[in-house]
């Protein structure tokens, strides 16, 4: 018995010995942390604030970020856009954040803690940076590392001392709110449709600066009427008188609305809806803008190859080192570029919203596997799918509606929103729609639907190094190319070095799609039977055609704007009896249309 006990006694002293060893080992490894990660209860930011907290937001192009900034002070908040993040910014994002990180992270995070540091050294006491400043960003979740942004601005921040700094966060799953839940910024009629005017007005405005500025003939002039005309729409935007049914409607029916607490709240959503998009300031004002760019004088006879912009989201957006200022670079060597719209990721999203509605229904669906017999529940099933569609298509028809109604009043150039059932369905023998991360399929059905529909001479995939979603798309375009052999496309993964190298290989790329677009505009110019002289005379004596939004028919396989510009004037040049007779080129024979047979 003696023994047994002492043995016992022995093993006892073993398991704890091993306990303890599991502890320390588990200590030195980081696991003796919770189980689970709780998101920090932070300090809320109040309605009682507005007037002293100061809303910091970034990452967007100026013109973006402009307009959202009016939309703020329009709504009675104190709102700052952060500078673009530089190579600086990275470094710092470094310094203060993991390890591991893509590099959009490193960009957005170290230009916070950046700026904070700035407002530190201009005098600002740190304890009243903490109270008087919040961030306002987007936050989400899924395969890639963009669902830990969060977490990384929030480590990053502590590192570099401004432990307390308040996040915000914008997300798809949870709309606008503070992590304690507090209402500070408050989600109002007003707001959202005068942020759905931003986002829209920002996305036309950048795709017409990009059309308009390599073809302007009085180099800068673009840059200074967008400057000033992005400063006329947020003037709109912020200045904007709010819409109360109160104090609009007759006196006989003021008492009603002001008991009726249903009756006031739905005049007031209808009216404000009317004024945000329909109001005679708001049109005014994108009446005005459209006269002041349609003031550039441009020459459309320039050849230059078209090259689409695709990638990770914040890469393809950014203007700045963040994607090695490559728009500069490619309109420095002479590229067209065409960059791709916020509004295409909203109407991706809504799109696999409703995909992943009718993939989930056989489970989601309120009765299984019901009987022939049971019409209640085959109808129930029915209509509770239909009704979630049906809901999510309003939502693609409106967002889709107001962006190209954006579009029509501010001069009808910008391209429209490409389908998203077409890209869906190009990407689809190559990348399953429903693989998760990034834009999923939308690098690869971008990639394809430009190509085949001879929009763009070369697609340029801009993405972070190391982007996991982004490589996945990458290994698939190989046997995307093997099929388009005509195609021209050419990632790169940026990062906060290896500009050079990136603008190198972009360089070799484009050498291609010049040569592509200039033997597109030799063979087209042949067709016409016209020369180049012919073409340029009739253009100076037609002002019209020197202006940015004089309409260009678009004719099916040509690319280049030069290409589809000189089919129309040689259109034009043949109905002109006038131009002919007077212009009696030797050698030109004379079309029958203009000589009267």
């Amino acid at each position: 018995m003696a023994t047994n006990f002492v043995q016992i006694e022995k093993d006892e002293e073993i398991k704890q010995r091993l306990e303890a060893e599991r502890a320390r080992l588990r200590k030195i490894a980081g696991l003796d942390q919770p189980t689970h990660f709780h998101r920090p209860v932070e300090r809320a930011f109040t309605a009682e604030e507005r007037n002293k907290v100061t809303i910091l937001f970034g990452g967007f192009t100026w013109k973006h970020e402009d307009l959202i900034r009016a939309v703020f002070q329009g709504c009675g908040y104190r709102c700052e856009k952060l500078p673009v993040p530089n190579v600086a910014a990275f470094q710092t994002g470094k310094e203060f954040g993991n390890n591991g990180q893509c590099n959009p992270t490193y960009f957005t995070v170290g230009n916070l803690v950046q700026y904070l540091q700035f407002l530190e050294k201009e005098g600002i006491p740190r304890q009243q940076i903490l109270d008087n400043y919040v961030f306002f960003t987007a936050g989400s979740c899924g395969p890639c590392r963009f669902g830990m942004y969060e977490a990384e601005y929030r480590f990053a921040l502590q590192n570099a001392g401004f432990d307390g700094f308040r996040v915000l966060l914008f997300k798809d799953s949870d709309g606008i709110k503070a992590a304690s839940g507090e209402p500070g910024l408050k989600f109002t009629v007003d707001f959202g449709f005068g942020m759905l005017n931003a986002m829209h007005l920002g996305d036309v405005m950048n795709d017409l600066i990009y059309q308009i500025r390599p073809f302007e003939v009085n180099p800068g002039e673009t840059n200074r009427v967008f400057r000033e005309t992005v400063d006329g729409l947020c003037e709109d935007l912020k200045n904007r008188k709010s819409y109360e049914i109160e104090q609009i409607a007759p006196d006989w029916a003021k008492p009603k609305f002001k008991k009726n607490a249903v009756l006031r709240n739905t005049f007031n959503v209808l009216g404000k809806w009317h004024e945000h998009m329909w109001g005679k300031d708001y049109l005014n004002a994108l009446h005005t803008a459209r006269e002041r760019m349609n003031s550039i004088e441009v020459d459309r006879t320039k050849v230059k190859p078209v090259v689409k912009i695709t990638g990770e989201f914040w890469a393809q957006i950014t203007e700045g080192d963040g994607n090695f200022n490559m728009f500069q670079f490619l309109e420095r060597e002479g590229a067209q570029v065409m960059v791709e719209p916020i509004a295409t990721w909203v109407a991706y999203l809504m799109y696999q919203a409703k995909a992943h509605a009718k993939a989930k229904w056989p489970v989601n669906r309120p009765y299984r596997n019901p009987q022939w017999w049971e019409l209640k529940k085959h109808l129930a099933n029915d209509l509770g799918l239909r009704k979630k569609l049906m809901g999510i298509g309003v939502g693609e028809k409106m967002w889709n509606f107001f962006y190209h109604r954006t579009i029509k009043h501010l001069g009808g150039l910008t391209h429209h929103l490409v389908p998203q059932r077409e890209l869906a369905e190009m990407a689809h023998p190559f990348y399953n729609q429903f693989a998760r991360g990034g834009e999923g399929h939308l690098e690869v059905g971008k990639n394809v639907y430009y190509t085949v529909h001879r929009m763009a001479h070369m697609v340029l995939a801009l993405k972070p190094f190391g982007c996991m979603p982004s490589s996945q798309s990458d290994g698939v375009q190989s046997a995307v190319i093997n099929k388009f052999k005509d195609m021209i496309f050419l990632p790169i993964e940026t990062s906060g070095e290896g500009e050079v190298n990136a603008h190198s290989r972009v360089q070799m790329a484009l050498g291609e799609a010049k040569v592509k677009a200039k033997g597109e505009f030799e063979q087209v110019l042949h067709s016409t039977g016209k020369t180049i002289t012919q073409v340029r005379e009739y253009v100076a004596e037609h002002p019209e055609l020197k202006r940015p939004f004089y309409h260009v028919p678009h004719r099916e396989g040509v690319t280049g704007t030069a290409a589809q510009f000189v089919l129309h004037v040689s259109d034009r040049i043949n109905k002109d009896t006038r131009f002919w007779k007077r212009s009696r080129v030797p050698g030109v024979q004379v079309p029958a249309a203009a000589s009267g047979d």
